[in-house]
């Protein structure tokens, strides 16, 4: 059992999609006394620019920057994630070893099949979870939330949370991943992707227009899994 209990975890099929979808909660988050650790699902080896090892140096400088209390790697195949029972076991292990309040996973309709998959995988690790007689030989642990952030495309939010403090921040963490979205011009081995044509600008236009409804300068916006309890409003 870790000694690290978390208050949130996030999912993502890779490094820097938790930082894509809600970098700025993340920090707001830290920032207010929570622990918060991301749980990347594989090691992006599929990445058109970049290699293993410099995504793993940029996930830990990222890391740092963001303030998260664990970050790990399951190592699952990049592009070959799936519902299966492996697969899903492992999720189970994280989220009964750091046992946190809130799962935060990617929406599941987006452009990259990998983030479809995430989500789905992480609505079933949940689940298991909770089963005291699913994996016995870990205690099962009841979630109090899942909820899915965006990643590549914009989607209208059920929940938004101001980051116009944080958002600086979250772009600071996301311009540590230099191999996939600022690759340096006289690389040899790089190509032209979606992340290399003005993505991390039009993530800042995004967060500016999710704030627009509510006037605030930056939000990030979500959709929860089943209704949300409050006390009062």
């Amino acid at each position: 059992m870790s000694e690290i209990q978390l208050d949130i975890l996030v999912f993502a099929a890779h490094a820097d999609d938790a930082e894509i979808g809600m970098g700025g909660t993340i920090v707001k988050h830290v920032q207010a006394g929570l622990k918060v650790g991301i749980v990347d699902l594989t090691r992006a080896e599929m990445s058109s620019n970049g290699d293993v090892d410099t995504r793993l140096r940029e996930a830990a400088a990222a890391s740092d920057i963001l303030g998260l209390a664990v970050r790990d790697n399951l190592g699952l195949p990049d592009r070959r994630l799936a519902v299966v029972p492996d697969m899903i076991d492992r999720m189970v292990a994280a989220i009964r070893m750091y046992r946190p309040r809130l799962v935060f996973a990617p929406y599941g309709i987006d452009r990259h099949p990998d983030h479809v998959a995430c989500s789905r995988m992480a609505e079933e690790a949940v689940f298991s979870a909770k089963l005291r007689r699913y994996m016995p030989d870990m205690p099962a642990w009841n979630v109090d939330q899942l909820l899915f952030y965006f990643i590549n495309d914009a989607h209208v939010p059920q929940l938004l949370v101001d980051i116009s403090d944080t958002q600086e921040i979250k772009m600071d963490a996301l311009k540590a991943y230099r191999s996939q979205f600022m690759p340096a011009g006289d690389q040899a081995d790089w190509v032209a992707t979606p992340l290399t044509a003005a993505y991390l600008e039009a993530v800042v236009a995004r967060d500016r227009l999710l704030g627009q409804p509510k006037r605030l300068a930056y939000a990030e916006g979500f959709i929860p899994k089943g209704p949300m309890t409050v006390d009062r409003f």
